[in-house]
């Protein structure tokens, strides 16, 4: 089945059905699979901090600022560690670092020290740029105390506190008993699903997932030396009351103009189509100024509603590639006049 970008439009809106599922067959789901990103922590990294803090603190009977703060300066990524049984980000951590011991402790620079942990978590904090030790001190001074004390009741039923899990509902007790015993497999999946497996991974690498399609398009343009303009999130074109992606040559003539969309949903898609709806119409205004709209799209919130793609497909008459035939978007679209290699 060809794609609708390589035939004629008037076939396109003569079949639009055969179309719509050729696109649908060509989109392929990303949202199983996450870039790692810099400063992903690999499992036998983690494990090997873990077992570091077990064997400092007499297996969690003596998680005490004594005995924690020591190893995590020669071993930072038992912070992470510890950060991981709390349950806390680190601005949350930083939060009540600074109420618990009345001393300052930056949110911003909380996200710094973890960054640069997850980065480099074998070296030790005193190689490390810009991390203080105090601040490590203090960070490590709340922690244990929240461990100690576990979870306070809640008088309102309604209401729920954070450290009301497994491994810290009953303060040290509870951890001892999670690092000798272990968790039996219902707890671990009820955890699960108040936090969801990979949220916080997900959530750090938000935007790298979001640019997948964008990166798609500019290492395909590159490639062919033609000449583009990328707009950044927020940017402002003369002409556009919302930038596209990319312009073609550039802004100040724009003949081809790309939208590059993720889309994991099909309410957040239903809107992307009519963002690329109303280039269709500012291009077709008679102001002179015509240019061709290509979209490059991809993740499963495209392949739910065939009225959606139907629109997206007339709207750009028929240019709508996805990144397992990105290599066909010069070839097949008006990019290819402005191709020099």
């Amino acid at each position: 089945m060809p794609f609708p970008f390589e035939v004629d439009f008037e076939e396109v809106e003569s079949d639009l059905d055969t179309y719509v599922d050729a696109v649908f067959g060509a989109l392929e789901s990303d949202f199983l699979v996450m870039p790692k990103g810099e400063g992903f922590v690999e499992f036998p990294v983690f494990d090997e901090a873990y077992e570091a803090l077990k064997r400092a603190t007499q297996g969690f009977a003596e998680l005490t600022p004594a005995k924690v703060e020591p190893v995590v300066l020669r071993k930072p990524s038992c912070l992470i560690v510890m950060r991981c049984m709390l349950g806390l980000t680190p601005p949350e951590w930083a939060y009540f670092a600074s109420h618990h011991s009345g001393e300052e402790v930056s949110q911003g620079s909380a996200r710094a020290l973890d960054r640069a942990i997850r980065k480099a978590p074998s070296t030790p904090i005193s190689m490390l740029a810009k991390v203080r030790r105090r601040q490590i001190a203090l960070l490590v001074e709340a922690g244990c105390a929240l461990l100690r004390d576990g979870a306070p009741a809640v008088a309102d039923g309604s209401l729920l506190h954070r450290l009301d899990k497994a491994d810290t509902k009953e303060g040290r007790a509870s951890v001892v008993a999670a690092g000798r015993l272990g968790l039996p497999y219902s707890v671990v999946l009820y955890e699960r699903l108040l936090g969801r497996p990979f949220a916080s991974h997900r959530d750090s690498v938000s935007e790298l997932i979001g640019d997948i399609v964008e990166n798609a398009v500019e290492e395909v343009l590159g490639r062919h030396g033609v000449s583009a303009r990328r707009t950044g999130k927020t940017e402002r074109l003369p002409g556009f009351d919302q930038a596209p992606d990319f312009v073609v040559p550039n802004e100040h003539n724009p003949r081809v103009v790309i939208e590059a969309k993720l889309s994991e949903d099909d309410g957040t898609a239903r809107d992307k189509v009519t963002r690329i709806q109303h280039l269709a119409e500012l291009s077709a205004q008679d102001d002179g100024r015509a240019f061709e709209v290509v979209a490059c799209i991809a993740g499963r919130g495209f392949g739910v509603r065939r009225g959606d793609m139907e629109k997206l497909l007339l709207a750009t008459k028929g240019k709508v590639f996805t990144l397992q035939n990105m290599g066909e978007l010069v070839a097949h679209t008006s990019l290819a006049t402005y191709a020099s290699r």
